[in-house]
């Protein structure tokens, strides 16, 4: 892999365009060779992102890759909806990450190629990562509006924590985007259900499932007993379920050793106090009625013996 391009396109977020490389002087049997040993990926026509970036890059990352990549070949074309919001470094989940939106210069939406071109309209755009975007909270209001209430809440919630966006920017964007019924109330429920709270894409789909099956809870709640804080519980379901959600954890190695028997004491205080505790893992997301069920089963069980008890 030529060195002089390979520093070209890590200064340009880890992609380039054939022409860049022509121009670098890679000619286009070298190209194909890097292609076929891996060193790149070609993306879509004239796109390519460096194969050290793309093989360690999870789903997102790799959207964004193929944005900054499509983009570079596409004037002054501006990324839209997920890969706005992948740009923006923002989590997504059930979204297509394999198709590249972007606001260009046609009159009605088209797609080919693993790309969809919007019409530009009077759409503001910002730059992020070097790259041409819409705003976040604009790239939301697009994910809302066509994708879902589900789709929607995890970047929404990720960009309310973090401060890059208000509520009133999203209710702005929200009312610019949504223009059908289906879609105002799909607005509508987002802005009823969102929450600058929830400190992981994980904890917002806890929350929205529960929330769908009825249950009244509360995010975030410190807890303390006589000892003083006990902790804050990712949720508290009725005042009486603890509910936490468990990403990515790793009790290996004596530090990991040290967390499993701290998350044990914080456990017990927690019964202690008489709270059921509901632990919820990714894994357990591809069953929200699961998760459900044992919410209720801890409830039923409290009700009944008036005991805590850890239901797993």
């Amino acid at each position: 892999m030529d060195g002089r391009l390979t520093a070209f396109a890590l200064a340009r977020g880890g992609v380039f365009t054939s022409a860049e490389a022509t121009g670098l002087g890679v000619e286009e049997t070298a190209l194909r060779r890097a292609r076929a040993a891996g060193d790149v990926v070609r993306v879509r026509r004239d796109a390519y992102v460096l194969g050290e970036c793309w093989t360690d890059a999870g789903p997102e990352q790799r959207l964004a890759f193929r944005t900054r990549a499509v983009l570079r070949t596409r004037g002054e074309d501006v990324a839209s909806h997920q890969s706005a919001l992948a740009l923006h470094g923002l989590p997504l989940v059930d979204l297509a990450l394999d198709v590249v939106d972007v606001l260009g210069g046609s009159t009605r939406t088209r797609s080919a190629g693993g790309l969809r071109v919007h019409p530009r309209g009077d759409v503001e755009h910002v730059v992020a990562d070097g790259y041409r975007c819409v705003p976040v909270a604009f790239a939301l209001a697009q994910v809302v509006v066509r994708s879902g209430v589900r789709a929607g809440m995890v970047p929404v919630d990720a960009a309310l924590h973090s401060g890059r966006i208000s509520r009133e920017q999203l209710g702005e964007a929200l009312g610019r985007v949504a223009g059908r019924p289906a879609q105002v109330l799909r607005a509508e429920s987002v802005m009823a259900r969102c929450s600058a709270l929830s400190e992981s894409p994980g904890e917002t789909l806890t929350r929205l499932f529960l929330v769908d099956a009825g249950f009244v809870l509360r995010a975030q709640v410190p807890v303390g007993d006589d000892d003083g804080l006990v902790g804050r519980v990712d949720l508290l379901v009725e005042d009486r379920v603890v509910v936490e959600f468990d990403g990515a954890v790793k009790y290996g190695g004596a530090d990991g050793r040290e967390a499993l028997v701290a998350e044990k004491r914080r456990e017990d205080r927690l019964r202690a106090l008489g709270y059921a505790v509901v632990r919820v893992t990714w894994a357990d997301l591809e069953h929200p009625e699961r998760i459900v069920a044992r919410v209720r089963r801890a409830l039923a069980g409290l009700s009944a013996s008036g005991v805590a008890t850890t239901v797993s």
